[in-house]
């Protein structure tokens, strides 16, 4: 008898656990990925010739439950149509009977991949298009309650894509719902009073501590601020047994100052992180706006609201952003000076 191999065997396994797409107008292409809920298939719309990733309800998921989270959360993307948000083509039942939603295919590098080299300018742009995005999804009542370097795709011609809405939040849920669609408690959405959802790393305290009548759009706020503090550190604001000790004993301890992390860190950049992130929610900004509008101030040399400069640093700041006509005035006043002196003799 021969035996296969775990490798071998594993690989039977996926292929048997693949969904039936008989007579769809999908191709199975290769798995992308899975997680607790669902797994992601590449695929080829036959129809349009393009490719897709089609999220599929897993076989160890076929219970109501799951397949109502998922429908939910293909409904909430496909309420929030933005560039910076990826979009849900399609969506419905397969031959099999699991759940499936048609997404565009993202190419490109997780945030957390992003390069060691990449720029400060072109770090903060890419930080300023997230909060665009988490902007848009709060304007029509969309929390997304698991924001995280994980979470965003970067393109390769520049695009940022904010993903995994699998844990958002509707405000006033049942508002703006289509008629036909199904009413979701709560409960449908994986949680459930004094629950957590969402990552300890980069979750807002009153997340953390599981009180979810706190839970709103500084929330999410909070997990820009912690975004923002891995693309300056590299690192989570709370990582592996931080985070754990967080849980355990309560959430209101700040993480290490992104300074004390690396010096070279702008204090103004350090200081938006620590509004963003601040314990209390209505100490943090307003809104993703505002937060990405500070972002924008540092970029173009101008006051960065949260931070109080110093008359040294703001005499620093002003030179740097006016450098070239400051060193013009300058070399003109030399020279007439020079010109002064030696016309006098």
């Amino acid at each position: 008898m021969r035996w296969l191999s775990d490798r071998t065997v594993e690989h039977l396994r996926r292929v048997a656990e693949w969904p039936d797409l008989a007579d769809t107008k999908y191709r199975l292409l290769e798995e992308l990925g899975r997680g607790g809920m669902g797994v992601v298939y590449l695929a080829e719309d036959a129809v349009l010739g393009r490719r897709v990733a089609l999220k599929v309800v897993g076989t160890g998921a076929l219970d109501s439950e799951a397949a109502r989270r998922m429908l939910r959360e293909a409904r909430i993307i496909a309420r929030l149509e933005h560039p910076g948000i990826v979009p849900v083509h399609d969506a419905g039942a397969l031959p099999d009977g699991r759940l499936f939603y048609a997404m565009k295919r993202v190419d490109g590098r997780r945030l957390d991949e992003l390069p060691a080299e990449t720029s400060m300018p072109e770090t903060l742009r890419i930080f300023q298009r997230i909060c665009e995005a988490v902007a848009f999804a709060h304007a029509h009542g969309v929390l997304h309650r698991d924001l995280k370097p994980e979470n965003v795709m970067v393109g390769p011609f520049g695009e940022v894509l904010v993903m995994d809405w699998g844990v958002a939040k509707i405000l006033d849920e049942g508002k703006d719902a289509p008629p036909d669609a199904p009413a979701f408690e709560p409960a449908a959405s994986g949680t459930a009073e004094g629950s957590v959802v969402g990552t300890l790393a980069y979750m807002a305290p009153e997340q953390a501590d599981g009180q979810l009548d706190r839970v709103g759009r500084p929330t999410d706020i909070y997990a820009l601020g912690a975004v923002l503090y891995y693309l300056l550190t590299r690192r989570a604001p709370f990582d592996g047994e931080a985070a754990q000790r967080r849980a355990r004993a309560g959430s209101e301890a700040p993480p290490p100052a992104p300074r004390q992390l690396d010096p070279r860190i702008a204090r103004p950049l350090e200081a938006i992180v620590a509004k963003a992130m601040a314990p209390d929610p209505g100490e943090r900004y307003g809104t993703a706006e505002e937060l990405a509008a500070d972002a924008a101030r540092f970029l173009d040399g101008r006051r960065v609201l949260a931070y109080r400069e110093s008359l040294l640093e703001r005499a620093a700041r002003l030179f740097a952003r006016y450098r070239t006509p400051i060193l013009l005035v300058l070399a003109y006043l030399l020279m007439r000076s020079l010109l002064l002196l030696y016309r006098g003799r």
